[in-house]
């Protein structure tokens, strides 16, 4: 019978907390114990959460994204806003189909939104280009179109621009001590969807901030949450 440490967004509602306890109780854990999720990224990418400065991540997973502000082991603020790689993937196929009228799964989505998704518009005002397949809305049949780097661009334009604002508005929310440490740390992004082409690039000419990837982005959470089932004791402090 393990211990078990599960990460939950940090806008998960009571009920939500006790059902996730209740299943992994359920599933066989001798105890279960919860991370808020941007608390598990942070502790992954590194970030000196025990210090009392202000340290800011923003953590972009499959259906979520969250922003928030960390120090003394605690989250000063945090946020979460439904928008993730699902989301981005999402709209992809919404903006193929309006404007090609072809209908692409979400795999291919994904594969195009890897290959040259990006967060701004090329400076040419087209990119890079792929070829990708799909079923014409029109008759039925399969049929293959080429897709540029400046449409995938504006199709994500809406998503990014809520991240960009989940991250603004933390930042007018945030204590001007802790503030100022932001200033010098700047922001630290983790989850896949930092891996997004541009993102910090975007983010830094929207916040003029200092803006990172983490080291590994897709693994930061489940180093964290890692980290803490290993040393219960150390960590008790950043449990739900």
């Amino acid at each position: 019978n393990p211990q078990v440490v599960i990460c939950v967004p940090s806008g998960a509602t009571a009920v939500e907390r006790r059902a996730i306890h209740g299943s992994a109780k359920s599933a066989g854990a001798r105890s279960v114990y919860l991370i808020q999720e941007p608390m598990a990224a942070a502790l992954g990418a590194g970030l000196p959460i025990h210090e009392p400065s202000g340290s800011m991540v923003v953590d972009i997973g499959g259906g979520t994204t969250e922003v928030a502000v960390l120090s003394l082991d605690g989250i000063v603020y945090s946020r979460s806003v439904r928008v993730g790689g699902d989301k981005m993937d999402d709209v992809i196929i919404q903006y193929i189909r309006r404007t090609t009228n072809l209908l692409l799964g979400e795999m291919s989505a994904e594969k195009v939104k890897k290959e040259i998704g990006s967060a701004t518009m090329p400076s040419d005002n087209e990119g890079m280009t792929v070829h990708i397949k799909g079923r014409d809305l029109m008759n039925g049949v399969p049929r293959e179109i080429r897709v540029t780097e400046a449409m995938i661009a504006e199709s994500l334009a809406e998503p990014v621009e809520q991240i960009v604002e989940a991250v603004k508005n933390a930042l007018e929310a945030t204590p001007p001590e802790l503030a100022a440490d932001i200033v010098d740390k700047g922001i630290m992004l983790t989850g896949g969807g930092a891996l997004l082409r541009n993102l910090d690039t975007e983010l830094r000419n929207r916040t003029g901030l200092p803006v990172s990837i983490a080291e590994d982005p897709l693994f930061c959470v489940v180093a964290g949450s890692g980290a803490v089932v290993e040393n219960l004791k150390k960590w008790k402090d950043v449990l739900v």
